[in-house]
C-alpha cells in the first residue's frame, strides 16, 4: 500500500515542499530511502523503526520504499522522521481510515525521532511555516518545542506533540489536543535587553564619540573607532544595541528566520525580539564571518542581520574577511555559490569596528609616545584597504579618558535619554521613506539621495570644498551626505545646513594619519 505524507525541508535560507512516499509492499524485508538523503536521513530508517516498536505499534516485517520528492534535490536533517514514521503507520493500516484521507492531504508533518518514540525539535520551522499555505496545507503537526515559533504568522493550525504514540491517539481521536497559539505582542512586552545592565550613563567623557554612536544609530551608519588600547572602544561598541531603535516585528521575523534556520534560537524564545550584537573574535575564519561551508550556512553577517556586527581590533581580522565584507555592505544580501546551487542570505547588517592607530597603540597619544616606524605605521593602516573604507561611513578618533572626566560626580546621559532622540530621528526618517520601501537614511541609493537631502547653498559649498581637500571618491561623498542628512534629523531639521555637513566631515577620522599611508 502506498501513503504521502507532506513534509517541508531547507534549501539555503529557502523552505521547499517535499512529498514523502512509503510503500509498504511483499517482498524481502528491507527499509530503502530514495531521493537524495544525507546520512541523517539515511539513518532515519533505524530511528523510525525502532520508535515504532516502542510506542507500542507495528512495525511491518515487510519491502518499505521511501521516496522524497524531488528526487534531485539534496535532503538534509532529521525533520523527516516524523512523516516517515505516519507513512509506514498509514501504508500498513495502522493510523487512518479512508474518510482521513482529506485531512492526512491537508496535514504536514516535521520532526525527529528518538528511539523511544519521543519527538525532539528541529531547525528552520519559522521558514517551512510560511509557505504552507500557498501549498494547500493547513495543518501543521512538529515537535511541543517548535510548536509555537510554528504558530508565530498565525497561518495554519499548529500542533505540537510530545511523540508518536501521543500523535497516534489524538490523531484517532482517543486524546484531544487544542492548536496552539502565540501572543506576538506579548512576547515583545516581556522582553528584556540582552545587554541588561549595560548603559551609556557608565561611560565617561567621550562625547564625540558618543555623538558619533547616536548619530550611527539614529542613521543605521557603519562606525569606524580608531583609539590607544584603552581608550573605551570595545566598553563603547557594546553600549550602542542600548540606543538603537526596537525592532518592529517584520524585522523580528526576518532575524527568527535566520536564527531558525541556524538552529540558534534560545530555548523557550520562539521569536528574537532584541537586535543581534554578533562579536565574533579576529581569528574567524572568511566562512564563519561571510557564510558557506560545504553545505552552506549563514555566517555572522547574516546573524547580525537588523542588528550590529561588531568586529574589535579590525586589522587582526584576515584580508580574505575583511575584503569580503564589502559587497554584504553595499548590497545588503551574501551570495553563497556552491556547486549544489547558489544560496542568498540576508545580511542588513550595521558594522562597528575598533582598532589601534599603529601596531603599538599609542600614535598621536598624549601621555605615551609611539615606538613604531612610519613604515610599521603605513603597513598596520593599510591592512584596512580603501574600498572598505570608503564603506563606513563615521570614522572617529577615541581619545584617553582625563582623569577630571573619570572623576565627574555627575552621572552622564543615560542610554534611555539617547534612544530618545533616535527613535524621534528615526521616526522621520519613516515617514520620509514610506513609499521608498527603505528604512534609515544609510540605505538611500543615488536617486533618493538627490530627492531627499536637498542642501543649503552655503551647505553645498562646504561639501565641495570637503570633497577635493579629503580627497574623497563618489561613494565617501554620498556616505558624507547620508550622515549629514542624519544629523539633520536630529536636529529637526528640513534642509541640510552648513552646520551638518561640518559636522559629518568630522567624522572622517582617519585623515588624520592619511601621511602614513
Amino acid at each position: 500500500m502506498l501513503a504521502i505524507i507532506n513534509s517541508c525541508s531547507l534549501l539555503g535560507a529557502d523552505a521547499y515542499m517535499v512529498r514523502v512516499e512509503v510503500d509498504v509492499s511483499k517482498g524481502m524485508p528491507a527499509f530503502d530511502i530514495v531521493g537524495l538523503p544525507d546520512a541523517a536521513v539515511r539513518e532515519s530508517r533505524e530511528r523510525v523503526r525502532t520508535a515504532i516498536r516502542n510506542s507500542g505499534l507495528e512495525f511491518p516485517f515487510e519491502r518499505i520504499t521511501v521516496n522524497l520528492a524531488p528526487a534531485d534535490v539534496k535532503k538534509e536533517g532529521a525533520n523527516f522522521d516524523l512523516a516517515i514514521a505516519v507513512g509506514v503507520l498509514v501504508a500498513t493500516g495502522q493510523l487512518t481510515a479512508p474518510e482521513q484521507e482529506a485531512r492526512l492531504a491537508k496535514t504536514a508533518f516535521l520532526g525527529e525521532l528518538s528511539l523511544d518514540g519521543s519527538l525532539r525539535r528541529v531547525n528552520g520551522v519559522l521558514p517551512m511555516s510560511r509557505i504552507l499555505p500557498e501549498n494547500g496545507v493547513a495543518n501543521l503537526v512538529l515537535p511541543q518545542p517548535n510548536a509555537a515559533e510554528g504558530a508565530l504568522l498565525g497561518q495554519t493550525e499548529v500542533w505540537g506533540l510530545q511523540s508518536l504514540r501521543q500523535f497516534v491517539d489524538w490523531w484517532q481521536g482517543r486524546e484531544p489536543l487544542q492548536p496552539t497559539v502565540v501572543d506576538v505582542e506579548a512576547l515583545f512586552r516581556q522582553a528584556t535587553l540582552k545587554q541588561a545592565g549595560l548603559d551609556m550613563a557608565d561611560v565617561k567623557g567621550q562625547q564625540l564619540v558618543k555623538r558619533a554612536m547616536e548619530i550611527a544609530a539614529a542613521g543605521r551608519h557603519n562606525l569606524l573607532m580608531v583609539g590607544a588600547p584603552g581608550s573605551g572602544k570595545t566598553m563603547l561598541a557594546r553600549r550602542l544595541p542600548t540606543i538603537l531603535p526596537d525592532l518592529t516585528l517584520p524585522e523580528s521575523l526576518e532575524i527568527t528566520r535566520i536564527y531558525s534556520i541556524c538552529g540558534l534560537l534560545p530555548e523557550g524564545s520562539p521569536l528574537i525580539v532584541e537586535r543581534p550584537f554578533r562579536a565574533p573574535h579576529h581569528t574567524a575564519s572568511a566562512q564563519s564571518v561571510i557564510g558557506g561551508g560545504r553545505l552552506p550556512r549563514p555566517g555572522e553577517v547574516s546573524l547580525a542581520h537588523n542588528g550590529v556586527l561588531f568586529l574589535d581590533e579590525l586589522p587582526e581580522f584576515g584580508r580574505a574577511v575583511r575584503e569580503s565584507l564589502r559587497q554584504p555592505l553595499e548590497d545588503k544580501i551574501v551570495t553563497v555559490s556552491r556547486v549544489q546551487g547558489r544560496m542568498d542570505y540576508d545580511a542588513s547588517f550595521q558594522l562597528v569596528a575598533a582598532m589601534n592607530p599603529c601596531p603599538c597603540g599609542f600614535l598621536g597619544d598624549s601621555t605615551k609616545p609611539c615606538t613604531c616606524t612610519p613604515h610599521q605605521v603605513g603597513r598596520y593602516l593599510g591592512r584596512v584597504s580603501g574600498p572598505l573604507l570608503d564603506r563606513i561611513d563615521l570614522q572617529v578618533n577615541v581619545q584617553r579618558v582625563e582623569f577630571a572626566d573619570l572623576n565627574d560626580k555627575n552621572r552622564p546621559e543615560s542610554s534611555a535619554e539617547i534612544k530618545a532622540r533616535v527613535m524621534a530621528a528615526r521616526q522621520i526618517q519613516l515617514r520620509r521613506f514610506a513609499a521608498e520601501k527603505i528604512f534609515a537614511n544609510a540605505d538611500m541609493n543615488r536617486a533618493q539621495l538627490e530627492k531627499f537631502c536637498v542642501m543649503q547653498p552655503d551647505a553645498e559649498a562646504l561639501l565641495a570644498q570637503a570633497f577635493a581637500q579629503l580627497n574623497l571618491s563618489a561613494r565617501a561623498h554620498d556616505r558624507l551626505l547620508k550622515v549629514a542628512r542624519t544629523i539633520a534629523d536630529l536636529a529637526g531639521a528640513e534642509l541640510i545646513e552648513a552646520a551638518h555637513i561640518a559636522e559629518a566631515v568630522q567624522y572622517r577620522g582617519l585623515e588624520k594619519f592619511s601621511e602614513y599611508k
